[in-house]
């Protein structure tokens, strides 16, 4: 009796015991999916935790003279900011005109002061965001190793050309005339002046034969890209006006956070490092 009593106990369990049925292939691959959707998320938001939240492009007007500089600028705040800088070159004079003419600009770098000042003035630019990024140097050049010795080469004439910026749209081609005037060789010199559109160009018939010399700015000569070769003489400051050249933020980018972010970029050590390399006195 208790046998078969316990023999029917054993039945009963075993009828009444839950039936798992065992996972199907169907929902592991589902499980997966889920799982690779999850982390490739999850991959997203930390990558994109490391990036500025609205990362933005600036545009930029330049100065010819700072181009090398600029471009040596370009990848450090790139890679600090996340944002993209969009670089336009020429003279001060002709930047100036094509930003007064609306072209598309959130910040211009001028060679000078004036132009700057001019369009904070009239409206252009955001009042107070104006600051002087670098002082710049003027240099007597020729690619030729044994052609300046010092400013006694200009006074010699043993040249048939000297290549400047343009005085009247170019700040250094400005400063170019000052120092020959105050070497009184500006009268007796003028005849031979190749003049460039830009202190590029300038730059450009000096480095290629068609001036034996040039009055250029001494960050085409300078900083680790420039060619080692050629002779120099670096004109002394009191022979022209400070070339002072001034930042400003354009109405155009008053609202772009990555125009705001440059500019203080430029104003920050790392930018005041590299500009001395190129040659540039810090701004004040």
């Amino acid at each position: 009796m208790t046998a078969k009593k316990g023999k029917n106990e054993r039945a009963a369990m075993t009828q009444l015991a839950p039936f798992h049925k065992p996972p199907s292939s169907r929902a592991q691959p589902r499980r997966r999916s889920r799982l690779v959707r999850f982390l490739g998320v999850l991959g997203v938001s930390i990558v994109g935790g490391l990036l500025p939240a609205h990362a933005a492009e600036v545009r930029v007007a330049v100065a010819s003279n700072f181009t090398a500089a600029i471009k040596a600028l370009e990848p450090r705040f790139e890679e600090a900011t996340g944002h993209d800088l969009r670089i336009s070159t020429g003279s001060t004079g002709k930047l100036y005109a094509q930003i007064r003419n609306g072209a598309p600009f959130d910040a211009f770098l001028a060679a000078d002061a004036r132009r700057p000042r001019l369009l904070e003035e009239k409206g252009a630019a955001v009042t107070g965001s104006r600051f002087t990024y670098a002082v710049g140097r003027l240099v007597l050049w020729s690619p030729d190793p044994d052609r300046v010795r010092g400013k006694t080469t200009l006074a010699a004439g043993d040249f048939r050309h000297l290549a400047m910026a343009n005085p009247r749209t170019a700040p250094y081609g400005l400063a170019a005339r000052q120092a020959l005037r105050s070497l009184d060789l500006w009268k007796d010199l003028r005849p031979r002046v190749v003049r460039g559109e830009n202190i590029a160009q300038a730059h450009q018939y000096a480095a290629s034969g068609a001036a034996e010399l040039g009055l250029v700015a001494l960050a085409q000569v300078s900083g680790p890209e420039a060619p080692g070769e050629g002779s120099r003489w670096v004109v002394s400051g009191d022979l022209h006006e400070p070339i002072r050249q001034q930042a400003v933020l354009l109405e155009q980018g008053a609202r772009n956070a990555a125009a705001r972010a440059f500019l203080d970029f430029l104003q920050g050590p790392e930018a005041r490092e590299i500009l001395a390399d190129f040659g540039y006195d810090p701004g004040a």
